[in-house]
């Protein structure tokens, strides 16, 4: 029971400093419509939030590795609450900087402890545990707006940011009231960074698989009203399309995670973002709304079930006393792979047009799983329950 306790304490932790972000979001025309800040000193506001979040899930979070779980989700959690109440009572470019400053930091040391601490307590569960955390990331992603809708209109913009602060503050409280697990001293790493375990090629192989999921999302979640409201699209379809995209994401991911476990994580995200790309491609090629629609849908459904398996791959084959580094180094590249690949999408989308940044999209992907498929090697077939193997290079 104490065990469960703390992976639900976890997984409520992780969805409500991800409505943080929804939030954010959402409210990019308050700021500047109340404050008087521009479109590309917002944008780099949130841009510092993913950047610092990856530097930080590769420089800090593998001290996780050495006996420094509970400290680092403790640092990490006070900073993202600071830097929420910092959120609520911002009204310059200067200080949202710095609150998403310390919100992305917190996120990078935070994130990987309790990923670490979520396999470690059931890794027999590894599959289904780590759909749950996709869950609770989408889920309280998607939260965020709802939020803001009904928090900022009544008590105004300082509302939802407080309302965040204090929840996660009653969640971390009831975290360190738990036993939290800790890597044997005998077994502490001597490795300072986690980049070293690149040269193990599963590793290697599922950040790839990682990378091509952040990269479909990033191009998609940029372009899709973009592109629907250029087709002349009904208006439901361009604004409903994001949150459509992520929906089944929150409720099939931890039956993904076990199916992908099941079958073969590398396997069945390869294939599954294999079929990504080619419905990307689809969304350049059609021209008709609905068709598009058809697509998309089918597409979720896909993304459901096979989005978790770079995270079990990279669960599966770290060893037990580098996971919080393994997954430091997924989620630090994904932050950053989705950064890019919007970066990118904006820029192709003005340039070249919808069919070549879709084309261009599937290509990357495919490229990304057929590079995953030749590191992985007889990795790719693993499947079920199994124990953590040591780095081999």
């Amino acid at each position: 029971m104490p065990r469960k306790r703390l992976l639900i304490a976890m997984f409520v932790a992780i969805a409500v400093k991800s409505s943080a972000y929804g939030v954010m979001f959402t409210m990019l025309d308050d700021y500047r419509e109340e404050f008087g800040i521009s479109e590309g000193a917002l944008g780099l506001v949130i841009a510092i939030g993913f950047f610092t979040s990856f530097f930080a899930q590769l420089t800090i979070a593998p001290m996780a590795d050495r006996g420094r779980s509970r400290q680092l989700i403790f640092v990490g959690l006070s900073l993202a609450i600071v830097g929420n109440m910092a959120m609520a009572f911002s009204d310059s470019f200067v200080e949202l900087l710095g609150a998403r400053f310390l919100s992305g930091v917190g996120l990078g040391c935070a994130l990987p402890a309790m990923r670490r601490v979520i396999i470690v307590s059931e890794p027999e569960n590894l599959g289904r545990n780590l759909g749950r955390v996709l869950s609770c990331e989408v889920g309280g992603f998607a939260a965020g707006p709802v939020i803001s809708l009904f928090l900022v209109d009544s008590f105004g913009i300082p509302a939802p940011f407080l309302f965040i602060g204090t929840v996660l503050l009653v969640v971390s409280v009831a975290i360190f009231t738990m036993p939290i697990p800790e890597t044997a001293a005998e077994d502490h790493p001597t490795e300072r960074f986690a980049i070293d375990l690149l040269r193990n090629r599963g590793i290697a192989a599922g950040v790839l698989i990682g990378i091509a999921v952040f990269f479909m999302i990033g191009t998609f979640d940029s372009l899709w009203a973009l592109m629907m409201n250029d087709l002349d699209a009904p208006t439901w379809m361009a604004n409903t399309g994001v949150t459509l995209f992520v929906l089944p994401m929150v409720f099939m991911a931890p039956y993904g995670g076990r199916f992908v476990q099941r079958v073969g994580p590398f396997r069945a995200g390869g294939f599954g973002m294999l079929f990504g790309a080619a419905c990307m491609a689809l969304y350049g090629a059609l021209s008709v709304p609905w068709l598009l629609m058809a697509v998309f849908l089918v597409h979720t459904l896909n993304d459901g079930m096979t989005v978790t398996g770079a995270g079990v791959s990279v669960g599966m084959v770290a060893p037990t006393e580098r996971q919080a580094g393994a997954q430091g180094v997924l989620g630090g590249m994904q932050t950053l792979t989705g950064g890019v690949s919007a970066s990118f999408a904006g820029v192709s989308y003005e340039v070249f047009g919808r069919t070549t940044t879709f084309v261009i999209a599937g290509a990357v992907m495919s490229s990304l799983i057929v590079a995953a498929r030749l590191l992985a090697g007889e990795r790719w077939n693993l499947r079920g329950s199994t124990t953590p193997a040591p780095v081999h290079v």
